[in-house]
């Protein structure tokens, strides 16, 4: 008996030890995550921006289930920006908004993100997702943007074009990236979405009594200072009776359009016919870079 009471008092103390072992183990572990991020805080201190990059990485790869690295990334994304290298703060906060969704600041990211990826898309900075195209005698700015399936106004944003002229052997870049629309009347949200990420999110009105139709639609045309066909009345777009605001991206359900607003007040609420409204400097800026057969979606 006294054999078998020794023999169970030498297990009891080897899972003690087991115990402390694999406790103290884990707190090296976590004192050598926290090691790793103060060392990242570091080289972002001291302007070593691409060697934090890597340490993060390399942490998100050891522990993936971890939100450190989302929040270190915030971090190195704003000494990005305040570096002005937005290509690659872009960068950082598409791999949070990817990754990290539960990080306390997910919406100030997408704000970030959103404000990055316009003011890339309508400079002259060229990324992965454009090309650098050189002019052929003969081109025209309309010809260059139904090949590439950009607009006109896009190319003369990003390359400061007063006008529509353009010279044989100069560079111009354009973007060659694919946009989509998904508007949420649930949320009153508009999503512009590059290939599978989202590129900005807008707020928007939609129908009243649910009349904003649902389905796939393309874009069919473009509309500056839009003239309103109200019942049988013309409107003009000058009149402060005209509801279109300042652009109208007319889609494929006949009647129906992405258009601007002469009552921002409205924005945000099921307020219209069934068309979806935006505010006119949101529209604008739509209307700039999606061209005729964008992909819309609307759903509920």
């Amino acid at each position: 008996m006294k054999d078998k009471l020794v023999g169970v008092g030498i297990v009891l103390a080897l899972v003690m030890v087991l115990t402390l072992f694999t406790s103290c183990s884990k707190s090296e572990d976590n004192g050598g995550a926290s090691s790793d991020f103060r060392a990242v805080r570091g080289l972002i201190s001291d302007d070593k921006l691409d060697e934090a990059r890597e340490k993060i990485d390399e942490a998100a790869v050891e522990d993936p289930d971890s939100d450190a690295p989302g929040k270190a990334y915030f971090e190195l994304a704003g000494a990005y920006e305040k570096k002005q290298d937005t290509v690659k703060a872009r960068d950082i906060y598409r791999i949070i908004l990817r990754k990290y969704q539960n990080v306390d600041n997910i919406s100030k990211v997408q704000g970030n993100l959103s404000r990055l990826n316009i003011e890339i898309l309508f400079s002259p900075i060229v990324t992965d997702e454009d090309v650098l195209y050189e002019v052929e005698p003969g081109d025209t700015l309309s010809g260059i943007a139904k090949r590439f399936k950009t607009t006109v106004d896009l190319i003369k944003e990003a390359n400061s074009l007063e006008s529509d002229t353009i010279r044989a052997n100069s560079r111009l870049k354009v973007s060659a990236e694919k946009y989509k629309i998904l508007v949420d009347k649930s949320q009153n949200l508009l999503t512009l979405l590059s290939g599978d990420d989202i590129f900005k999110v807008y707020r928007v009105s939609t129908g009243e009594n649910n009349s904003t139709p649902v389905g796939q639609f393309r874009i069919i045309n473009r509309i500056k200072d839009p003239v309103w066909y109200n019942q049988g009345a013309i409107v003009p777009s000058e009149s402060p009776d005209n509801i279109l605001g300042s652009r109208w991206l007319g889609i494929s359900e006949p009647g129906y359009g992405i258009h601007g607003t002469v009552e921002p007040e409205s924005v945000g609420q099921q307020a219209t016919k069934g068309c979806v409204r935006m505010f006119n400097s949101d529209v604008e800026e739509l209307c700039k870079i999606v061209p005729v057969g964008t992909e819309v979606t609307i759903a509920d």
